[in-house]
């Protein structure tokens, strides 16, 4: 899980992982409309509220919330796909869907990423461009309470310089993968089967 205030670049850094490694960016679905350069099921799945409220009726994702007015939810179906392929599976999501998440996958990892500052964090989203006076003291409001829950993550990246964070952010995906956890049974069994032959 990859959570953070609006504005800290959790979007950018997820693209770079997705190029670098071998990891898929879970595609939320959501109520609001598209901004100008999305994409209809590369950046979210967009439906309207009718929809969206049948999906999660029908116990259709791993986490859902209503964020500023809109609805937000992450389908379960594409993400255990992936997982059953063997495929780490990121999801970009807001802290309370984020701790949604711990609840029903206790196993995953969950890593926050933090603005170098309030002052570049203001500055990042006002230059989008896309957000009222209103909506933009709105998020800074909401990012203080997002960032006094860091220590219910397992990791935190500042995402100051971009490639920085990247290859944080791939450090933490590459030592999870290297743990011994629950998956010791496998690497022995792999072991035992190469020593046979």
């Amino acid at each position: 899980m990859i959570s953070g205030p609006s504005g800290t670049g959790k979007g950018a850094i997820c693209a770079g992982l997705v190029a670098n490694q071998k990891v898929a960016v879970s595609v939320s679905m959501t109520t609001r409309q598209p901004r100008g350069h999305e994409v209809e099921g590369k950046s979210y799945y967009f439906v309207n509220k009718e929809r969206f409220l049948e999906i999660q009726n029908e116990d259709g994702f791993i986490e859902h919330a209503e964020i500023y007015g809109e609805y937000y939810g992450t389908p379960k179906g594409p993400v255990e796909e992936q997982l059953d392929k063997g495929v780490d599976v990121i999801l970009e999501i807001d802290v309370n869907g984020a701790m949604q998440v711990k609840e029903t996958m206790p196993n995953a990892v969950f890593i926050f990423i933090m603005p170098p500052s309030p002052e570049e964090l203001r500055r990042r989203i006002e230059k989008r461009g896309t957000e009222t006076a209103e909506r933009i003291a709105c998020r800074l409001a909401r990012s203080d309470s997002e960032i006094a829950r860091l220590g219910e993550y397992d990791y935190c990246v500042i995402n100051d310089k971009l490639d920085e964070a990247i290859s944080d952010t791939e450090a933490i995906i590459k030592a999870e993968r290297l743990k011994v956890g629950s998956g010791w049974e496998k690497i022995i069994e792999r072991y035992n089967k190469e020593k046979e032959n």
